[in-house]
């Protein structure tokens, strides 16, 4: 292979017809220091994010923080209409009735929060995403079936095509495919 292919390649993917076959073979590539690995499957597949070294999201942070500046904003608003901008006495009740405003806050705090979560992970995921590189490996829409696939992404740096073709080969993989860009 020459450098204009590998420029053009995003990176060798490995196809396994079982799930611990994966899971070994991610195991066994983050322990060679590859670094640069995606897995597919069409099941959730436990230890397969830490095999290929995903680190943890800051996702709940931002959903927490969201979720707080809804709560806050719904008590404010409440507050704001009921005791400074319109206040109504009626039967001698108070203007600022906590109780009163719990449900509003509730459902602000919900609001922010599933609002955050779903533009967070829009922007963390890449999406939308209406293509792949990985969409161009024959077989590859078994990934959604009974196939399992390991990529091993071009910019790792340990990526070389050769070593890491046979690397992939010697992982019990029942083929290996070059990804085209």
């Amino acid at each position: 292979m020459n450098h204009s292919e590998t420029e053009t390649s995003y990176g060798l993917m490995a196809q396994y017809e079982r799930p611990e076959a994966l899971l070994e073979a991610a195991q066994k590539a983050y322990a060679a220091g590859y670094r640069k690995l995606d897995a597919f499957s069409p099941v959730p597949i436990h230890g397969l994010a830490a095999a290929i070294g995903f680190k943890r999201t800051n996702l709940p942070y931002v959903v927490f923080l969201c979720g707080l500046i809804g709560a806050i904003a719904g008590y404010s608003l409440q507050y704001w209409i009921h005791v400074i901008d319109y206040p109504l006495n009626i039967g001698g009740r108070p203007l600022h009735s906590g109780p009163f405003f719990i449900p509003v806050t509730f459902e602000t705090t919900i609001l922010f929060a599933g609002i955050s979560c779903f533009i967070a992970m829009l922007v963390a995921n890449g999406l939308p995403r209406p293509y792949h590189p990985v969409f161009n490996v024959p077989g590859f829409s078994r990934a959604s079936q009974d196939r399992f696939f390991l990529c091993v992404l071009r910019e790792d740096p340990q990526y070389n095509p050769q070593t890491t073709k046979t690397f992939l080969e010697g992982t019990a993989s029942s083929e290996v495919s070059e990804v085209a860009n």
